[in-house]
């Protein structure tokens, strides 16, 4: 099933549907496999350096010639450079994340490369749309990974409210539903990280497949909010010692974040891995393909706004009786 929107013809993808930006975890390999699916993959350049981002963006364009996203968070000390290989490279799409990128827009949309950015509060969304970013992702405090302090039902009424580009929800989606609900919101996409984790085209650990289909509604914890810097995780072994160190010893506890998505993601380790996911990881039981998730997740979701109005429909018949 189609669903046409104004982000799908922005993007040019046949779903309204866009893989998060995740560190490690966005490999081109699965960003591909998004793309080649109908839906818009994207390229998590986390703290990479500029050659090796160009390599990544080089090994996608082997594997897809579908339209791909670059995320580039603001917290990477190479993040300039990192624009210069984006342009270089002629990415379409660049997806900001973790600061303010309004710098950088004009210069990006002079090349026409879209542009968009992730936010976790309206006052952001608002300065940025002045600028002349192409569409907003609102990503409540659900999700997976660095979060803000606002839920995604809040933060994606808001943004319909005040701006006029189109807005994209993040944060708690993976089932069809829930994809129904943020329409209903007024946004005209979604953007999923944890769901794609469960796919057979992601290189994550086993373990790390196997947290998260293992994981129930209530077993992922913040991390990291005393330092400065919050992250929901999946529980484990390190995480309970993270959030102990950050109250005894936060310089420990700091240098016991470094590295840790990369152990988790490549090695599986539960005693000094991140295990970054959202709270959706408790509605995900089974591993897919990223070609069938896609599809069972826009079925579900025409499914569910049918059952919607008919309810409705149906309520009415028997008030009119």
């Amino acid at each position: 099933m189609k669903i046409n929107t104004r982000i799908t013809k922005l993007l040019n993808i046949k779903y309204p549907v866009i893989e998060g930006g995740m560190a490690w975890v966005g490999t081109p390999k699965l960003a591909a496999a998004v793309s080649n699916a109908g839906a818009l993959g994207t390229i998590g350049s986390g703290n990479m350096e500029p050659e090796i981002l160009r390599e990544k963006i080089r090994e996608i364009k082997e594997l897809t010639d579908k339209p791909f996203a670059v995320n580039i968070i603001m917290l990477n000390p190479h993040a300039e450079e990192l624009l210069e290989v984006v342009i270089e490279e002629r990415v379409p799409i660049v997806i900001f994340g973790a600061g303010n990128p309004a710098p950088f827009v004009k210069e990006l949309k002079a090349k026409n490369i879209k542009v968009l950015a992730v936010v976790s509060s309206d006052s952001l969304a608002i300065r940025l749309e002045r600028v002349g970013v192409d569409a907003i992702i609102g990503e409540g405090m659900e999700c997976g990974g660095h979060i803000g302090d606002v839920t995604t039902l809040i933060l994606i009424q808001r943004l319909t409210d005040v701006l006029n580009v189109p807005v994209i929800a993040a944060g708690g989606i993976a089932t069809g539903r829930a994809i129904a609900a943020m329409f209903a919101l007024g946004a005209e996409g979604v953007q999923l990280g944890t769901a794609f984790i469960a796919t057979h085209e992601c290189e994550a650990h086993d373990n790390y497949k196997k947290k998260v289909l293992k994981a129930g509604i209530r077993d992922t914890v913040i991390t990291g909010g005393k330092l400065g810097h919050p992250a929901r995780v999946i529980k484990t072994p390190f995480s309970k010692k993270m959030l102990e160190m950050e109250s005894n010893s936060p310089e420990e506890a700091e240098e016991m974040l470094v590295g840790s998505l990369k152990k988790a993601f490549l090695h599986g380790d539960v005693s000094q891995g991140s295990f970054m996911a959202g709270q959706s990881a408790g509605l995900i039981r089974e591993i897919k393909s990223v070609e069938q998730l896609l599809k069972d997740l826009m079925k579900e979701t025409h499914d569910s706004i049918e059952k919607l109005i008919k309810r409705f429909e149906l309520q009415e018949k028997i008030a009119e009786a």
